[in-house]
């Protein structure tokens, strides 16, 4: 069987009654010049099982956990959209999902040097995007930042005996290290 998408571009109250999505739609329900017959029609269920996507694009759209979690039990993918009515973001089930299961074994199980590398590449990525984005505006002050990136290990051993700050303004560049004290336990912060 064809599995339904559904679009909700306007308010919608979305719950879960006896394995059927309840759909709500309070602009019929609320106003007392709509007939009777129109506001029964304003309440729809779909069975949760013929259902395959569901698409929020609308910000006053409440659906809730039960309907949610009844959706990915059923393999359903759940989207949202932004102000401009494009995707934002998705909920995808992740029992079913082996591929992603996969990934968050291999994170766990990674080896500590392996952390470490991912770690410096990280790192390195994030001071390279800063590069990019200064060297829009000075290149002089930007070769710093670039030379920094080459040796992430010391970077990396700055940022945990000391805070970095980063003040990019639009023709300079500042590294002011500010040594700070750490309570034993506690995590440090980059800002």
């Amino acid at each position: 069987m064809i599995k339904k998408t559904l679009c909700f571009s306007n308010p919608a109250y979305l719950s879960m009654t006896n394995k059927q999505l309840v759909i709500k739609m309070p602009e019929v329900e609320k106003p007392d010049n709509v007939s009777e017959v129109i506001k029964r029609q304003a309440v729809r269920t779909i069975p949760i099982e013929d259902i395959g996507i569901v698409v929020l694009d609308n910000k006053q759209i409440t659906i809730t956990q039960g309907a949610i979690e009844s959706l990915l039990n059923n393999t359903a993918a759940v989207i949202t959209c932004n102000d401009k009515h494009m995707p934002q973001g998705m909920l995808l089930p992740l029992e079913g999902n082996n591929v992603q299961n996969e990934r968050f074994r291999n994170q766990i199980d990674a080896s500590l040097p392996l952390k470490k590398q991912l770690w410096q590449q990280t790192v390195k990525a994030k001071i390279m995007n800063q590069y990019g984005c200064l060297r829009k505006n000075t290149d002089d002050e930007a070769m710093r930042l670039y030379k920094l990136a080459q040796d992430v290990r010391v970077v990396i051993r700055t940022i945990a005996s000391r805070r970095l700050r980063f003040t990019i303004g639009a023709t300079f560049f500042q590294i002011s290290k500010t040594s700070f004290a750490t309570r034993k336990g506690s995590h440090q912060t980059i800002s």
